[in-house]
């Protein structure tokens, strides 16, 4: 299994922090963001990891991370041109996944969870995909999972579909910045149409799998945050100060 985290975008609504460097690059405590999915992903056992960049700062990431091997890790990287969207960016590493399945990881998400069990238990998924919810207070800010059954209680549950910062949510539960995909994956990008925002949306790829009713997905238990906005990198930076 092949890991990839998606470091593009403008980081817009971290301007002025971003007007001169990219956003997985500023400081969540006392390390680069993006340590921290790099971290996530090489702890789950995950070691053969592309980097997705914008175009503008790509020699910053090479620079900082090189080859991997400070992280026991190889590392290879592609650049994102235009920002186009999550889904569009996953694209550029059709010829690195190689037909392997693919953990696919955003670069301003904060895991503190152990992701290798996950891991194991997708590698032994016949097809499909797999994604790890949150419950939060604002679940209007993400992509919100509606879900049968009460996983918290013991139910199994299952993901009725997912809708994106949707003004009534479903639940509380929000789909974090963490994907597992099959091989199936490079075809569905094939087919998606721009949102209103012009963008390939990761949502509408989830969104095909779970209508064809091959999504499993974890609830985590560990603390996470995503880092796209003050309050968030603030917050993320208070969880790592805490551990």
């Amino acid at each position: 299994m092949k890991g990839i985290i998606l470091a593009g975008g403008t980081g817009s609504r971290l301007m002025p922090l971003t007007k001169v460097t990219n956003k997985h690059l500023l400081p969540v405590y006392d390390k680069p963001m993006i340590y921290y999915p790099i971290k996530t992903l090489a702890d789950g056992g995950i070691k053969d990891i592309m980097i997705v960049s914008g175009k503008g700062h790509a020699g910053h990431f090479l620079e900082l991370l090189g080859d991997g091997e400070e992280f026991d890790a190889r590392f290879s990287y592609a650049i994102q041109v235009e920002a186009g969207g999550i889904a569009q960016a996953l694209g550029l590493c059709y010829d690195f996944a190689d037909n392997e399945k693919v953990a696919v990881i955003l670069g301003d998400n904060i895991f503190d969870y152990d992701i290798s069990g996950a891991v194991k238990d997708f590698e032994q998924q016949e097809r499909g995909a797999k994604i790890f919810l949150k419950e939060v207070d604002d679940p209007k800010r993400f992509g919100v999972a509606e879900i049968s059954g009460d996983p918290p209680k013991g139910e199994a549950g299952k993901i009725i579909g997912i809708e994106e910062k949707p003004e009534n949510p479903k639940s509380n539960y929000c789909v974090t910045g963490l994907y597992f995909f099959d091989k199936q994956v490079w075809d569905v990008i094939k087919t998606l149409k721009p949102s209103g925002r012009g963008e390939l949306e990761i949502t509408d790829v989830n969104n095909y799998y779970i209508k064809q009713g091959i999504m499993s997905f974890e609830i985590l238990k560990g603390e996470w945050t995503d880092a796209g906005t003050f309050d968030s990198l603030l917050k993320a930076s208070n969880l790592i100060a805490g551990k």
